[in-house]
């Protein structure tokens, strides 16, 4: 018995020293069943966005990390040295085993004990760690959930979607703004040109013609359509714009010196972050 311990804590101390960078806090777990549902939209696309891997597993072995080796634990947490067993992988393109093996920070109940989450099925986003098969990474300090079919059912398409050869890139900023007027009273156009983290163009286009409302769109790629349209929510496009435009047109963006322009590139602006909604998150 003392040797197995012994092989416990080294084997725990090791996989500690990898993995020491990516442990992050877990809600406790009965309070991630109401959370679960509690979820947005928003939510489950940042999380997957964040995923190199999303996993269903079932928890077969936790051991709680001596307080020692755990630095950065909050008051009133645990750091668990999980071991699960594989029983799907959602999403990913890593080979995984049977076993997989991670950190979980969990928070202790009333009277200062630990949950046992033995037998537990989870809904793991994690990254691979380089080098160590079989050990995770959660992406972030809600990167566990107790596994159910209804939350199974709406990660899917959100990781099909962000899958798909021409899913929307991610959006860093905004480049260039510029307004002009048309030859009508109140005829105009703006066009908001996006930053992108691979570098694909964006652009938005607000549209406006003398006895209707103003429209605006969004083309993916390098031709500007004036019939693009504005995505729909709860969608990937959505979301990129939603989550990442900032809530006001940077002044520095505005290409004309002209007051009038000016003024009507951040009205129109102000109209898509409008139409956009809310980036509603429930998580950190």
């Amino acid at each position: 018995m003392k040797f197995e311990r012994l092989n416990i804590n080294i084997k725990l101390l090791v996989t500690f020293l990898v993995l020491q960078t990516a442990v992050v806090p877990a809600t406790a777990q009965d309070n991630q069943a109401s959370q679960m549902q509690a979820l947005t939209y928003a939510d489950i696309a940042r999380l997957a966005d964040a995923s190199e891997l999303v996993i269903h597993a079932e928890i077969r072995r936790q051991i709680e990390v001596e307080a020692d080796r755990a630095p950065g634990l909050e008051p009133g947490f645990a750091r668990l040295y999980i071991e699960a067993r594989t029983l799907a992988l959602v999403a990913g393109k890593v080979s995984l085993g049977e076993s997989l093996r991670y950190l979980v920070d969990v928070p202790r109940d009333g009277s200062g004990k630990v949950p046992k989450l033995k037998k537990t099925e989870v809904l793991l986003f994690a990254k691979p760690v380089l080098g160590r098969p079989g050990e995770v990474q959660l992406v972030g300090p809600q990167g566990q959930f107790p596994y159910s079919a209804a939350l199974a059912g709406r990660v899917r398409p959100v990781l099909a979607d962000l899958l798909r050869a021409d899913a929307p890139p991610v959006i860093t900023g905004v480049r260039d703004a510029l307004s002009v007027e048309g030859n009508l009273v109140g005829e105009s156009e703006t066009q908001v040109f996006l930053d992108t983290a691979d570098g694909s163009p964006v652009s938005l286009t607000i549209l406006r013609r003398p006895g209707r409302p103003p429209v605006w769109g969004v083309s993916w790629g390098e031709i500007i359509d004036q019939a693009a349209q504005a995505p729909q929510a709860q969608t990937i496009a959505w979301y990129r714009l939603a989550c990442s435009l900032p809530p006001a047109l940077p002044r520095a963006t505005i290409l004309s010196r002209d007051p009038r322009a000016r003024a009507m590139a951040q009205q129109d602006y102000s109209l898509v972050i409008s139409s956009l909604g809310p980036c509603t998150r429930t998580l950190d």
